[in-house]
């Protein structure tokens, strides 16, 4: 499957309380084979520890850049739910 990617995010100009959720929002908006590009001046692995604990089995994580000033990490979303049991209704929980 080709990757498409949807957008840039330069988190350098966001507000660093903001970043994370306005990262998410867009990663969240993507369908499967799209992917976002996040541009930053340090390596985000407190971003990537949360997307893992968020979305697990729903991204792929590759550096472009990797510093010592600039960072660039592609995200690609490759699926919409998780792999297993990342559904709420796993194990009838919703009733659904």
């Amino acid at each position: 499957m080709s990757t498409t990617i949807a957008t840039e995010i330069d988190v350098r100009t966001i507000p660093p309380y903001e970043r994370h959720a306005q990262i998410f929002g867009q990663f969240d908006a993507l369908e499967a084979g799209q992917a976002l590009v996040i541009v930053n001046d340090h390596d985000p692995v407190p971003l990537r520890r949360q997307f893992a604990a968020r979305t697990p089995g729903q991204f792929d994580w590759t550096y472009l850049e990797a510093g010592p000033a600039l960072w660039r990490v592609q995200i690609d979303k490759t699926s919409n739910t998780a792999q297993e049991g990342g559904s709420c209704c796993s194990g009838g929980a919703c009733g659904g």
